[in-house]
């Protein structure tokens, strides 16, 4: 874990007759046995902040989105000795966990970009290791759970963890995307590793898309949108030439107005880096806020 004060969701079911409980199909059944995901409201985005700059970006980051934060504190959150200001910052457009280090990070993590909950740590890494990833160490315990740091194909290292504190946590009103920029080396292994494990369905795979998702309105990309029990991924295949900011840009948050939420972003010290701009079937700019945290930001096509 990269701490958050994050907890677990279970389900149990109980109490019901063999007799009025209907039979699931085969595959059905499997990949209820094998999803390990509990909802993307507890998924999170790791950011990373200088310590200076901690709370002017928590400042600006709920002023732009709207939600609540964790008490702040000071912990330990590596299995090395490191010490970190952590905060949980929950939105309707996603949740964050913030991390501002007072001591050098330990590797690997700095790297990670999200935090995904899951029902059962040791069966979630043993199925992301059979599905392909890499574990970056082996799972380590954390003050209230246990976490495992993952790498998929062409280097895309994700954090996995749990907790045995029941968290309840609103829906959220739009799910944020993983965005995800690979070569075509690696694009289709990271595909189907991620399908594997987190039994992904392909919303979209435009082999077209306008370049103007990564800055280059002279070309296009391949797009593909996935959608899981562990919330969005888009994933842009490109030539790996991304002008700056593209690729930094770890997560991308949906609203439904987006000439205001940008209005609200620069009002609390955001810089508009660039856009808005027309990509595809939405509207989208990419955000720079206080402590140099990068993300886009997008509505659908005419908001």
């Amino acid at each position: 874990m990269i701490i958050r004060i994050k907890t677990l969701i279970t389900a149990s079911l109980i109490g019901l007759a063999v007799s009025t409980t209907p039979t699931l199909p085969a595959q059905a059944a499997t990949k209820a046995a094998t999803d390990y995901s509990v909802g993307p409201q507890y998924d999170t985005t790791h950011v990373y902040v200088p310590a200076a700059d901690f709370d002017r970006f928590v400042t600006s980051f709920v002023a732009t989105f709207g939600g609540t934060t964790s008490k702040q504190g000071v912990f330990q959150v590596t299995p090395t000795p490191s010490q970190t200001i952590s905060q949980l910052v929950l939105t309707p457009a996603g949740s964050i966990s913030v991390f501002g280090f007072k001591t050098p990070i330990p590797y690997p993590f700095g790297a990670e970009r999200t935090g995904y909950l899951v029902t059962d740590i040791d069966a979630a890494a043993e199925a992301a290791r059979k599905a392909g990833a890499v574990r970056m160490l082996t799972t380590f315990p954390d003050p209230i759970g246990r976490d495992v740091v993952v790498q998929w194909a062409g280097g895309v290292n994700m954090q996995l963890y749990w907790h045995t504190t029941k968290p309840s946590y609103a829906p959220l009103a739009t799910v944020p995307e993983n965005r995800v920029y690979l070569t075509a080396d690696a694009a289709d292994a990271f595909l189907a590793q991620w399908k594997r494990f987190a039994h992904g369905t392909i919303v979209s795979d435009e082999r077209a898309a306008p370049g103007t998702e990564i800055g280059r309105p002279d070309t296009t990309v391949r797009r593909v949108r996935i959608q899981s029990g562990y919330g969005k991924i888009v994933l842009i295949v490109s030539d790996g030439a991304l002008p700056w900011p593209y690729g930094r840009d770890m997560t991308g948050y949906e609203v439904s107005d987006l000439k205001a939420t940008l209005d609200k972003a620069t009002a609390a010290g955001a810089a508009i880096v660039n856009g808005p701009y027309d990509a595809g079937d939405r509207k989208a700019a990419i955000v720079q806020f206080p402590g140099g945290y990068i993300a886009e930001i997008h509505a659908a096509a005419g908001r």
